[in-house]
């Protein structure tokens, strides 16, 4: 390649011009980095260039055995050398002239550009690949990206619509509550109106009774009728449901009323019966509450129900009251009769016994104040003034007896006697212990009140009395005592008692130690001689007790002087009751 020569070209300026294309200062080719890389590079393929072919194989061989002082150890003239092999081998053309080396350095170059290029343009196809593959994953997620806001746009225009449902919903469901919630009121308020119907039914019905199941809550409910129209008068035609209510009110009580004086007069009719065909003496507590006691339980339950309402409405205590009334009624027409003849008897038993009569009718009046008292509990549940007025009614019977025998009692022992009977084991013993038991036990204390009443009657009775004897003992036996001659006889009659005491103290030892009648009627004269007896100033001697203040009246101490001296205790009462006391 040393030997051809460009034509028309001057050698000389030439290779001046070819010396300046990488100067530094004014290249005529200035080359990139990548080109000066690639001139580099074919400067060692020129070194290294093939043998001839007109060379023998054997010496090519060797020259190409012999080591090259331009060879690169790290192989980087590789493909320049299998492009320079690959023209030896072809053999076909030959580099005859400089344009033919140009044209074989272009093709060279472009097939090194090539084969250098190749891991790029593969790297380049894989990225376009990729690329290809981005764009499509991008276009797909930009349909799916349309879809999403399609979506979007479709579910916002769904739930707008589902909210806006939602809130008509809320409201139709708030509406339906407030109607619902008002018809209910409406509905509350109509059923006290429309239980009047109902009711007027039920209690028209033949077959109704009082001791039905739903007697009871029909009554209940027919009070929250009256109740609930009596506080609301300004609906319509209130007044007239009102009326009609209390007259179904008026027919449910009496339903009761008839019911209670039934049971009340059956139960009495047949202890009158039993009583007049059998003698009862024996079974009077039985026959008088047996029966009474059998019924109680069907009473009670309505007299609750009725003492319970007793202040919801006057008809509850009229109707109350009536009941009270007739069971009382009953009960007095049953016991007056046997009561009076009883304590009759026992007046009659007891003629002379006055203490006897009054312990034996007092103790008979506390067992039946007791016992009525009692039944009375088992028939009602509230007390009631009505009992103690009955009771009081009862032991009126004990008082009319005793009082016509207590005025016409004189002795002052048997009236002292009977006060303390009466304060003593009347008053103390059975009411006041009986009040402190029942009130211990948390039971009714006052049933014997009514008992108490009489007998505090009673013995202020026997206190008049007791306080008119007294005045009229002392009276007659005090200050106008006027004394006999045996009263005077002192000290003769005392010594002569002592003598007919000796006397009868030596027959006792001679004869034994009982006196003879003879004895006693002797010494009886002797002593009826000497107080002389026989005359003036008879009077029965008795010894006076203690006389007792009236805590009720008081006393007056009346003192006359020395010519007219009276020492008389005069009680402070009036002139007719100490009069009708002094009979006798």
């Amino acid at each position: 390649m040393a030997d051809v020569a460009l034509p028309g070209l001057d050698q000389r300026k030439l290779r001046e011009r070819l010396s300046q294309w990488d100067s530094q200062s004014d290249p005529k080719a200035p080359l990139t980095t990548f080109q000066k890389d690639i001139f580099i590079e074919l400067t060692n393929f020129a070194n290294e260039r093939p043998f001839p072919n007109e060379l023998p194989a054997d010496e090519s061989s060797q020259l190409l055995k012999a080591p090259s002082d331009a060879q690169d150890s790290t192989g980087s003239h590789s493909l320049i050398l299998r492009y320079m092999q690959q023209v030896d081998t072809e053999g076909s053309s030959r580099i005859e002239n400089a344009q033919q080396f140009f044209s074989w350095f272009s093709e060279v170059e472009s097939e090194i550009e090539k084969e250098e290029d190749l891991p790029y343009r593969s790297h380049m196809e894989e990225l376009a690949s990729h690329r290809a593959q981005c764009d499509w994953v991008l276009d797909e997620v930009s349909a799916g990206l349309d879809h999403l806001m399609e979506l979007q746009r479709q579910y916002v225009h769904v739930s707008t619509k589902t909210n806006a449902l939602h809130e008509a919903c809320e409201h139709l469901l708030e509406e339906q509550t407030r109607l619902m919630n008002q018809a209910e009121n409406i509905s509350n308020k109509l059923s006290y109106f429309n239980e009047l119907e109902t009711i007027s039914s039920k209690l028209g019905s033949p077959t109704l009774t009082v001791t039905n199941e739903s007697f009871v809550p029909m009554l209940s409910r027919l009070d929250e009728c009256i109740l609930y129209i009596k506080n609301n008068p300004q609906y319509k035609e209130s007044p007239v449901y009102l009326a009609r209510l209390k007259q179904c009110l008026s027919r449910a009580l009496n339903l009761m009323k008839s019911h209670v004086t039934h049971i009340l007069i059956t139960s009495t009719q047949h202890v009158r019966s039993s009583k007049d065909s059998q003698n009862a003496a024996d079974n009077a507590f039985t026959l008088f509450y047996g029966k009474f006691r059998a019924n109680a339980p069907r009473v009670r339950s309505l007299m609750e129900q009725l003492e319970m309402r007793t202040d919801k409405s006057p008809e509850y205590e009229q109707i109350l009251s009536d009941c009270h009334q007739c069971y009382f009624s009953q009960r007095e027409q049953l016991l007056s009769p046997s009561i009076t003849s009883t304590i009759g008897d026992l007046a009659a038993k007891h003629v002379r016994d006055h203490c006897s009569l009054m312990r034996s009718g007092c103790a008979f009046m506390v067992h039946v104040c007791e016992d009525e008292y009692q039944l009375y509990l088992n028939f009602f549940s509230k007390p009631t003034t009505q009992l103690d007025e009955m009771l009081e009614r009862l032991c009126s019977c004990l008082y009319d007896v005793f009082r016509p025998l207590i005025i016409h009692i004189n002795h002052l022992e048997t009236l002292s006697e009977l006060c303390s009977i009466l304060t003593i084991e009347m008053i103390a013993e059975h009411v006041q212990n009986n009040q402190m038991i029942a009130e211990h036990v948390h039971n009714n204390p006052q049933e014997l009140r009514a008992f108490e009443h009489v007998i505090r009657q009673l013995l202020m009775d026997v206190q008049e009395r007791l306080v008119y004897r007294t005045y009229i003992y002392i009276r007659s036996d005090i200050l106008q005592y006027a004394a006999a001659q045996g009263d005077l006889a002192y000290p003769e009659k005392l010594e002569m008692m002592e003598s007919i005491a000796e006397s009868i103290k030596k027959s006792q030892s001679r004869g034994g130690h009982s006196r003879t009648p003879s004895n006693a009627s002797s010494t009886s004269a002797e002593v009826a001689r000497l107080t002389g007896a026989e005359g003036e100033g008879e009077t029965t001697p008795l010894d006076v007790v203690p006389l007792q203040e009236d805590p009720s009246n008081g006393w007056q101490d009346v003192t006359a002087g020395a010519g007219n001296r009276d020492f008389s205790c005069t009680p402070v009462t009036s002139d007719r009751r100490l009069k009708q006391f002094g009979k006798g």
